[in-house]
């Protein structure tokens, strides 16, 4: 038969050991447990790679609006581009369009 105040007697014994036990536990868990101090760490890290990624795309969409603003109105802008890229020439001017030069290096004619 078990006396009654052996429980208590172990606990009272070992109490430091368990106590430290415990606390070692809960130390690894709020580090490296699901919500622990490493994935706060990585989470804060991949919040400012967005952040980043954020103020990039922002500035691309500045720089595209700035320029789909200029397509709209600036008429020098728009002469250009219908020149350049579209080939297209104001009435009674002609358009000459003149053979790209040979890329490739060939051996003169030998006479």
């Amino acid at each position: 038969m078990t006396h009654p105040t052996e429980p208590l007697s172990f606990l009272r014994h070992h109490a430091r050991t368990i106590l430290g036990v415990a606390l070692a536990a809960l130390l690894v868990h709020d580090i490296s447990g699901t919500h622990g101090f490493l994935a706060m760490r990585r989470t804060q890290k991949e919040i400012e790679r967005l952040r980043r990624e954020i103020r990039q795309v922002t500035a691309e969409n500045r720089e595209l609006d700035a320029q789909v603003k200029a397509l709209k109105s600036d008429p020098k802008l728009i002469e250009r581009i219908a020149r350049e890229e579209l080939g297209l020439a104001r009435e009674g001017e002609l358009i000459f369009k003149l053979p790209a030069p040979p890329t490739g290096k060939s051996e003169p004619a030998k006479k």
